[in-house]
């Protein structure tokens, strides 16, 4: 799901931060066990040596290559340094050819295998769920023989792919995660811990340096425990066809929590102080000794730190540990990331949400629509665990209540299904009924009612435009809020409880970010919705069109027989008018399900039980009582 050439452009991007190489390592946590990745970083790294002293030289941002020489120009007028340009762009190419020609074909070819002694771990790996520790130090940034084409040392590079055996249970970021820590103190042993999607290259070579004024402050660094820094994503269409942004989210409200105590920790592009992820608890005497920590701690060979580091990314090694409960991320939730970061918090731990001009990283969203709903269904889950934990409940600890109250907007994502799925079903089928809800269009409460909806929606529309949105980027984003909540949000509620229950056990899903098939990657940049697959989300979202699509026909039906003395539009005005929005935003579902020829549209299995279901619950409405009213 994440292609070697693009972990190899996350990994370089690192390397080339605008820090001293040498107190810097990069560790690549590769869960997949793959040695066609291994493979790639090999040759990032034969790469690395050319590409971090142009990064220098030519002051290139962003650094991570297929970017940068996607949009940029050579320098055209000096001769020598356009050669030496286009030099290092056509290594570029030859690397991304080779490295795309070895995944195509699928496996590493003998003669290549033989170049490197990591290999030969794959030798003992029966699959990817059943292989022993891998880990290789591809460069060692203490060894004289590393160096750049200047002659200027190298960061460190590792290559680690944690153990996995049947019988143990794998929680599989945070154990990836807490891998890392526990390799990384035995070889660098860095104070500060950055972590990165591999799938989000950095987009400003100063972020380290941006990171640790904050750390070294000398009024309030001592209690921040990280800095976090917001997601953006460069495969946003115009009009941001699945709500992938979160712009409001990461300009306004994650703003808004740090000025309570600091933002969650959202899981990449975060800076940690180490000791701080280790469950050191909050104190105001905590001092730093900088000079101290930057002492380098061993002297020993890449071939003894290897495997004695091994050893600390077994399976064996946490049990009957703080593992994973008290030190590191926590295990058991779907987002780990965000009960880590509110377990630091709790601890009396501040940190600081920081938003540069030039963004720090850049990634890439969801291009399916399914894909989107279950990144949400996961998110939405692992929130709820949240607000329902003991630590969150309690109110025990050194967070404040308004601090905690600043999580509960995600918290509650999940039970957020259900007054909206009652909006979305019950007025639609009293109308069938005959049954208002609502206030009469001749009463004074109505004008509150479309003023609530109004003010709602023009404020939301402002948010939306402020953070350089369209106006069809908000309907669009509206869209996608109402199909979370009836889907994403709605499982994540019932597995949660489920789960609590002991009826199921919780699951990590992987979302894919690239899209090989060019149809699909077609009609996502024409902004044309994807439901080419048999999900029941669909058929939750198909039914709940229908069934208002029904009504909404049947509600207009009663005001052009009722037209002499408007009682029907009086009555029935704004289930009506509700009917119709939902019908409104739910056009691009209406041509999935009739209208559209190609593999996006909608499954023929779910448009017939769509139908089926819609149906019914409109005949069963109407004869219920004898008859239509």
């Amino acid at each position: 799901m994440e292609p070697p050439i693009m972990v190899v452009n996350t990994v370089l991007s690192v390397m080339a931060y605008d820090y001293a190489p040498e107190k810097e390592a990069v560790y690549l946590s590769d869960d997949g066990g793959s040695d066609l990745t291994f493979y790639a970083m090999l040759e990032a790294s034969k790469f690395s040596k050319y590409w971090l002293p142009f990064c220098k030289k030519f002051k290139v941002e962003p650094r991570s290559p297929d970017v940068y020489f996607r949009t940029a120009v050579g320098p055209m007028d000096d001769p020598v340094a356009a050669e030496e340009w286009l030099v290092v762009k056509q290594l570029y190419k030859d690397m991304k050819n080779q490295i795309e020609s070895i995944t195509k074909l699928g496996r590493v070819p003998e003669e290549i295998r033989r170049q490197h002694k990591g290999f030969k771990e794959w030798d003992f790996v029966s699959s990817k769920r059943d292989h022993q520790t891998i880990l290789q130090i591809i460069i060692d940034g203490r060894d004289p023989k590393f160096v750049d084409s200047e002659g200027q040392p190298l960061p460190t590079l590792v290559y680690l792919s944690r153990e996995k055996r049947p019988q143990y249970h794998h929680n599989f970021k945070a154990g990836a995660m807490n891998a890392l820590i526990r390799v990384s103190s035995r070889i660098s042993n860095a104070p500060i811990i950055m972590n990165v999607d591999c799938d989000m290259y950095s987009n400003n070579s100063n972020s380290i340096r941006d990171a640790l004024c904050f750390f070294m402050d000398e009024e309030k660094g001592q209690g921040i425990a990280y800095v976090q820094y917001p997601q953006a994503f460069e495969n946003i269409t115009k009009n941001d066809l699945y709500g992938s942004s979160l712009n409001v989210i990461y300009g306004v409200e994650l703003p808004g929590m740090d000025g309570y105590g600091g933002t969650g920790y959202i899981g990449t592009g975060c800076f940690h102080r180490r000791e701080i992820l280790c469950g050191r608890s909050y104190s105001k005497d905590y001092k730093v000794d900088w000079v101290k920590m930057n002492r380098k701690k061993t002297d020993e060979s890449a071939e003894v730190l290897e495997e004695a580091s091994k050893v600390l990314a077994n399976c064996k090694y946490e049990e009957n540990t703080k593992w994973g409960k008290e030190i590191g991320l926590k295990y058991g939730c779907l987002v780990e990331d965000m009960m880590t970061g509110f377990s630091i918090q709790c601890r009396g731990w501040k940190s600081v949400y920081f938003i540069p001009e030039m963004r720090a990283f850049v990634g890439l969203a969801p291009t399916t629509l399914l894909d989107s709903l279950a990144q949400h269904k996961r998110w939405s889950e692992g929130d709820f665990h949240i607000f329902l934990s003991r630590t969150f409940l309690s109110g025990l600890g050194k967070m404040s209540l308004i601090h905690k109250f600043t999580y509960c907007p995600y918290s509650l994502w999940a039970p957020n299904c259900l007054p909206t799925l009652y909006y979305f079903i019950v007025p639609s089928l009293c109308l069938l009924r005959g049954i208002h809800l609502f206030p009469q269009a001749s009463s004074p409460w109505f004008q509150a009612f479309v003023y609530a909806i109004l003010a709602n929606s023009a404020y939301g529309l402002a948010e939306c435009t402020w953070h350089k949105g369209t106006a069809k980027s908000w309907w669009n984003d509206q869209r996608m809020k109402l199909f979370k909540r009836m889907t994403s949000y709605l499982f994540g509620f019932f597995d949660r409880i489920f789960m609590m229950l002991g009826l199921t056990n919780s699951g990590f899903t992987i979302t894919a970010k690239v899209v090989e098939d060019d149809a699909a990657i077609d009609r996502y940049e024409k902004e044309v919705m994807e439901f080419g697959a048999h999900s029941p989300m669909f058929t939750i979202i198909a039914t709940v069109a229908l069934l208002n699509l029904f009504s909404f026909v049947w509600g207009i039906e009663m005001v052009v027989t009722d037209i002499t003395s408007k009682a029907s539009l009086d009555l029935f005005a704004m289930q009506i008018l509700l009917c119709g929005v939902l019908v409104l935003i739910n056009v691009p579902v209406f041509q999935g399900l009739f209208f559209r020829r190609d593999k996006g549209k909608m499954p023929t299995s779910v448009t017939y039980k769509s139908l089926v279901i819609a149906v019914s619950l409109c005949s069963i409405t109407f004869y219920q009582n004898g008859g239509p009213p």
